[in-house]
Order: structure tokens, then sequence, then C-alpha cells
């Protein structure tokens, strides 16, 4: 199996951005215009797009469904992120071209909503688990705290497709990625799973690569618009 390497295209207000503690803060790579990112992305080589809605993440609303639009129209297969709770949410993504929907951690509160949804649109969902260490902490939600494994005993009787594994204390540091964590929720889980947070470079997705088929691949974000190469990261992990 092909080792994924998925670019990330975080946007607020229309434009490229990263989120940070302080909220969102504008990047001016590509001139900040998250279209162009996504056509570079694929031109280098990526096939799926990793687009977080940052306003949908600290504000509750889906704001950049457009952006969703455009670049599912240039090609890319979407996984549209950024905290998405409801079914409402799940079906407008889907409806703007995204191929694949991240349930945000904080929608784990509600298990019957979570189950209804991995339910009802299966490979179309991924779950979500932002992690600090063994507590989810979502980011841009203020008190909710749930215990990771706990919460994967109950996740374990439901069809999940695959899980989107964020380190929340190493997302945008560049600081190397949760290796330990990644290959611990593939095995335990027997799901597939794709790492995010801390990749800097191509020995971070090698060691990722590495860890065996459970993990299928890694979120790529502030490296990428702060000079990695995508092609050469994707074949070092060819």
């Amino acid at each position: 199996m092909r080792f994924l390497v998925i670019p990330a295209v975080d946007v607020s207000a229309g434009r490229l951005a990263r989120l940070t503690a302080e909220g969102a803060v504008p990047v001016d790579a590509f001139g900040g215009d998250p279209i162009a990112a996504a056509r570079s992305f694929l031109e280098a080589g990526a096939t799926w797009i990793h687009v977080v809605d940052v306003d949908l993440a600290l504000a509750g609303e889906f704001r950049n469904l457009d952006v969703v639009r455009a670049i599912a129209g240039v090609g890319a297969r979407v996984q549209a992120s950024g905290g998405v709770r409801s079914e409402a949410e799940v079906d407008s993504a889907l409806s703007a071209g995204a191929s694949r929907v991240v349930l945000g951690s904080a929608a784990l509160v509600d298990r019957g909503g979570t189950a209804a949804l991995v339910a009802r649109h299966g490979e179309a969902v991924a779950v979500g688990l932002e992690a600090d260490g063994a507590t989810i902490r979502p980011r841009g939600t203020v008190g909710v705290e749930l215990q990771l494994w706990e919460t994967l005993e109950w996740l374990d009787g439901l069809p999940v497709a695959r899980y989107v594994h964020t380190d929340v204390r190493r997302a945008g540091a560049l600081e190397g990625p949760d290796l330990d964590g990644a290959w611990a929720l593939a095995t335990s889980t027997g799901r597939p799973v794709i790492a995010a947070g801390g990749v800097r470079g191509v020995d971070d997705l090698r060691a990722l690569a590495a860890l065996g088929e459970g993990v299928e691949g890694a979120v790529v974000g502030r490296a990428l618009y702060e000079g990695l190469d995508l092609r050469v990261a994707l074949s070092a992990v060819a």
C-alpha cells in the first residue's frame, strides 16, 4: 500500500492561515491563495488535499466551503476538516465536493450522533482524535476533555473507517511527529491511521511510513510552506 503524503491547506476568511494558540495567523506562501497552493501540490503529485476550515474550528460555522468546492474542482480528493460536529456540517462538506470529512474530536461527546454519522457515511467519514498524551483535547474548543483509551474502547464497537490522529502539542510546531502514538493507535484498533502534527521533513515521513501498513499516511502542513519540497517528500516514501 502506498504511503500517502497529504498536504494541508488551512483556510480562514478565504485565505491561507495557520491555527495557533492566539487564533488564526495569515500565511503568505502562494500569495495567501489556497487554490494556488492546492494546484501546486497536485502538480507535485499529491492525490489528496486536507482542507481545514479554521473559521469552523474557531467560530462553529463553515465559512470556506467555496474553497473546498474550488479545490475539489481542480481535481483533488478533498479531506475536509475543521472541527466538524454535526450531520449538517458533514453533509455540507460532502455536497461541496469533499471526498471525506474528518469528524472533529469535540463531536465524540455526542456518542449517539457520532455512531449515526459513522454508520451512515462509512468511508466518507474519518474520526479525528486530537490527543494530548492520553487525553483528547480538541483545538479551538474550551472545556472538552475525554480519556483517549476509554473513548477508543467505545469507538471499537463502531464501523470506523479510519482515524486521523493529531498530537495537539506538535501541530504546527515542527518538532517531529508522535510516532509512538500513531503506531499504538493503529495496532490497538486495527483501523488505518493518518498521522498529523509535527512533520518537519522527509526523515519524519520515512519514520512514519516505516511503522507499517496500519499508518497509511501523514498530513503535512507548515513544513510545506516553509521549505519542504513535496516532490522530494513523495519520492522519499515511494
